[in-house]
C-alpha cells in the first residue's frame, strides 16, 4: 500500500514539475526554468544544484542557470548549510507575491524592449519614406502606430495603481 501512495505522490509531482516547463515555455522562459521551479516549491527541503538535475535528468550547468534566473527575478534564495560547501536553494516565503512580481517586472522589461524595437522600426520607416515606396511606407506605418497603441495598453495596463497595490499583497 505505501508504495502504490508513494508512486502515485510522486506521479502527482511530476506531472506538476511538467506543467510547470510547458508553461514557462510558454512565457518564453524556457522549460528548465518551470521545471526547476516547480520542483523546489513541491520539495519539502532545501534542494542543492546536485538533487535538482538529478531528480530532473538536467546537467548541473542548466540547473545553476535556472536557479540564477530565478534567484534574480526574487523567487528563490540562497541557503547555506554549515560544513557543507554544495550551493542550496528554497523558493522564498511569500512565494505568490514574488512570482507576481517577477512576472510583471518580466512583462515590463519586455514591453520596455519592445517600445525600442519600434522607435527603431519608425526611424527605418521614415528613411524609407524620403527613398519613395509611400503606399508600402504608410501601410507599415499605420501598423506600427497600432502596435504602439496596443503596447502602450498594456503598459497602462500592468503600471496601474491597482496592480501595484494587488502586488504588495
Amino acid at each position: 500500500m505505501k508504495n502504490t501512495e508513494n508512486k502515485t505522490i510522486e506521479d502527482a509531482r511530476r506531472r506538476l514539475i511538467e506543467v510547470a516547463g510547458r508553461t514557462t515555455q510558454d512565457f518564453g522562459m524556457g522549460r528548465i526554468i518551470g521545471q526547476v521551479m516547480a520542483m523546489v516549491y513541491l520539495s519539502p527541503v532545501e534542494c542543492s544544484l546536485d538533487e535538482i538535475g538529478h531528480q530532473l535528468g538536467l546537467s548541473k550547468a542548466a540547473v545553476s542557470i535556472a536557479t540564477r534566473q530565478l534567484e534574480s527575478l526574487g523567487l528563490f534564495q540562497q541557503v547555506w548549510k554549515q560544513g557543507d560547501r554544495k550551493n542550496y536553494y528554497k523558493t522564498v516565503d511569500n512565494f505568490a507575491r514574488a512570482l507576481q512580481h517577477g512576472i510583471l517586472e518580466m512583462l515590463r522589461n519586455k514591453l520596455h524592449l519592445a517600445g525600442e524595437e519600434l522607435n527603431i522600426a519608425e526611424q527605418f520607416l521614415k528613411e524609407a519614406a524620403t527613398n519613395g515606396n509611400s503606399e508600402e511606407v504608410s501601410f507599415l506605418q499605420d501598423r506600427l502606430g497600432r502596435a504602439r497603441y496596443l503596447r502602450n495598453r498594456v503598459d497602462k495596463l500592468i503600471n496601474n495603481p491597482l496592480i501595484k497595490l494587488i502586488g504588495r499583497r
